[in-house]
């Protein structure tokens, strides 16, 4: 429909991927102006590069696109560690202060311990776990095997265990 001069139609395509994308970026970029900044960059030059695009496959082309912006974002800031401490890592409403304030320093930790993963390793952890998408799914968007994704999965959980220890 959008190819076929229906632009408003892309308004629907925007508003389905840019909360899954914002926290994709932000997960990768741990800036949550800078995630916004990608999120929204990747969309205006998929919109103006439709026509290069298989409507098949759009959503992993989409994810391509944003996952270059965000790698390309991490190379010219010249970052190994990403820090990924941010205020919008907050604690749930909860009626317990005391709770509240607990769960706020472990996702804290948390998120501390993610951005400190390899960038191949944090990607696929959270499109894992973070998003909920299938190995082939991850395959598609990623252009790596299956395989080679359980690995990365595998290799994160263990580093951050080995990183987390008792703390959280």
């Amino acid at each position: 429909m959008v190819l076929d001069g229906q632009t408003g139609r892309y308004e629907v395509l925007v508003r389905r991927y840019q909360d899954t994308m914002y926290r994709h970026a932000f997960g990768m970029v741990g800036d949550a102006d800078a995630a916004a900044d990608l999120v929204q960059d990747s969309l205006v030059k998929a919109y103006t590069r439709l026509g290069t695009c298989d409507p098949d496959r759009f959503a992993a082309w989409l994810f391509r696109i944003l996952r270059n912006r965000c790698k390309d974002w991490l190379k010219s800031r010249r970052r190994r560690d990403v820090s990924l401490t941010d205020q919008d890592v907050a604690a749930p409403g909860s009626a317990d202060p005391l709770r509240a304030l607990e769960a706020g320093e472990a996702g804290r930790v948390i998120v501390e311990a993610l951005g400190r993963l390899p960038e191949g390793q944090r990607e696929a952890f959270l499109m894992k776990h973070v998003e909920g998408r299938s190995y082939e799914e991850m395959a598609g968007m990623l252009g790596a095997g299956v395989s080679a994704l359980k690995m990365r999965v595998m290799r994160a959980r263990e580093a951050l265990q080995a990183m987390l220890g008792d703390q959280v």
